[in-house]
């Protein structure tokens, strides 16, 4: 995941300066040089990188810090609050028109950073929000860009205008607007072309689509994996067509990140989204406190709240509660959990926004991250082996109905073995819980469990 490298890096500073009593300047000056270095080696542009350094340090270096109880963590503390700032502060939305006027969406991307993709999820996204968005297909140039429209905005439950590939994109845009003010859609998206690099043929197609309509909100998608040479397009992007906003996608894979510590400081433009896998849901809100608690290793539990929220069925995680406390769950209930945390991203997603596990921290390492993944993908393809019966009622589970499931698992009798075995043990253990816990705090028992 994006910001591994860096976090593991300004940890292990942190990690030093934690453990001195006293701090002196030239303590945190090293300090800052690593994490100079830490920055640069992120690809985070050169000229953001000084003033940032130059910000910690005129903070870091004063009486109340250097004196402090706790001087090391006054300096980590003024880094997150730096990074936040850095990265925009606030939290943006997309503005719409108010009421249920109709806002025009212009996405514009280079060629190659998901655009089509992003497209549509921002459709999803304001589809949720009770809008009813239109998805536009301007990109003329590219016949599989329409197809791939059109398929995505039917996966989302959104309508797609299309005209094929022998119109202007302004044109297109036109007859959209009058489409939607005919059939109630309050926000159009305008999807338009990509190219391989700025030229003038696309900044004065972008400039010709608002001429002819009114566009509220021009948002560039860039890719992250892309660098500095990202925030060089929005850059540009920002000088030549003026922009509202931008979507930082492929901060999921391994890349250092920079692009989105620098966007901001660079353009003056918020980022609104980064996309987080490929996913049509996978496309998440911007928060500037919480991604500096992300690459700080310091977890992020309200994402990981709000994205539960989002992916988990209130009535099934209730009942999972009930059957949870009354140690009646079984293995439907436990191949249910399984899926909503694969609807969550998967082991790896979770593990990386809880405090202390997630990046740069040595506890849990990539190998293990995957080792973890792919055992959960066996537990899932033994349960799918079990017949209904066998997963309702674990107890008829005998040594040929175990054989025979090992087969269709294509794994080890011992691995279907191990599996019940741990059920059994996690059953016993949930049995034990509520009387254990009941204990605490005398006989009403001031410590409840969290159902």
């Amino acid at each position: 995941m994006a910001f591994d490298s860096l976090s593991e890096k300004l940890q292990n500073v942190f990690k030093h300066l934690r453990s001195k009593g006293r701090l002196t300047e030239e303590d945190v000056k090293a300090a800052l040089k690593e994490v100079k270095m830490a920055l640069l080696e992120a690809d985070v542009n050169f000229r953001v990188v000084k003033g940032f350094i130059k910000e910690v340090q005129e903070r870091a270096i004063g009486q109340d810090v250097m004196n402090g109880l706790n001087p090391g963590q006054m300096v980590i503390k003024i880094v997150n609050e730096e990074l936040v700032k850095l990265m925009g502060s606030e939290t943006t939305e997309i503005k719409l028109q108010p009421g249920q006027a109709t806002t025009v969406i212009m996405m514009s991307v280079i060629q190659g950073a998901c655009k089509t993709t992003t497209t549509s999820k921002i459709a999803g996204k304001l589809k949720l929000k009770g809008k009813k968005p239109l998805l536009v297909a301007c990109d003329v140039y590219r016949p599989a860009a329409i197809q791939q429209l059109q398929i995505n905005g039917e996966k989302q439950g959104v309508e797609v205008f299309s005209m094929g590939e022998k119109h202007k994109p302004s044109n297109i845009a036109k007859a959209a607007l009058e489409h939607a003010a005919k059939n109630g859609n309050n926000i159009v998206i305008l999807d338009t072309a990509g190219r391989l690099h700025i030229d003038e043929d696309m900044m004065a197609e972008l400039s010709e689509i608002k001429e002819t309509v009114e566009v509220h909100q021009t948002i560039l998608v860039v890719d992250a994996m892309t660098g500095q040479d990202a925030v060089n397009v929005a850059n540009s992007f920002n000088e030549k067509i003026g922009i509202d906003g931008v979507i930082v996608t492929k901060l999921d894979g391994d890349t250092r990140g920079g692009a989105a510590l620098s966007i901001k400081a660079v353009t003056g433009r918020p980022i609104l989204y980064v996309g987080m896998g490929e996913k049509l849901s996978d496309l998440e809100q911007f928060y500037p406190d919480r991604m500096a608690s992300r690459i700080l290793g310091m977890g992020d539990v309200l994402s990981l709240i709000e994205k539960a929220g989002e992916t988990i069925d209130e009535e099934q995680a209730k009942e999972m509660t009930r059957k949870m406390k009354k140690a009646q769950f079984d293995f439907e209930d436990y191949l249910m959990s399984m899926q909503q945390m694969k609807k969550m991203g998967g082991l790896s997603s979770v593990m990386g926004m809880m405090p202390g596990l997630g990046m740069g921290n040595a506890k849990i390492k990539d190998e293990d991250m995957d080792a973890g993944e792919k055992q959960m993908a066996r537990i899932e393809s033994i349960i799918y082996s079990m017949t209904v019966q066998e997963r309702r009622n674990p107890n008829i589970l005998n040594p040929s109905r175990k054989h025979r499931i090992a087969k269709g698992a294509g794994v080890d009798i011992s691995e279907v073995n191990r599996l019940v075995k741990q059920f059994e043990q996690m059953k016993k253990m949930m049995k034990q819980l509520p009387g254990m816990m009941g204990g605490f705090g005398g006989k009403k028992g001031k410590f409840r469990l969290p159902f």
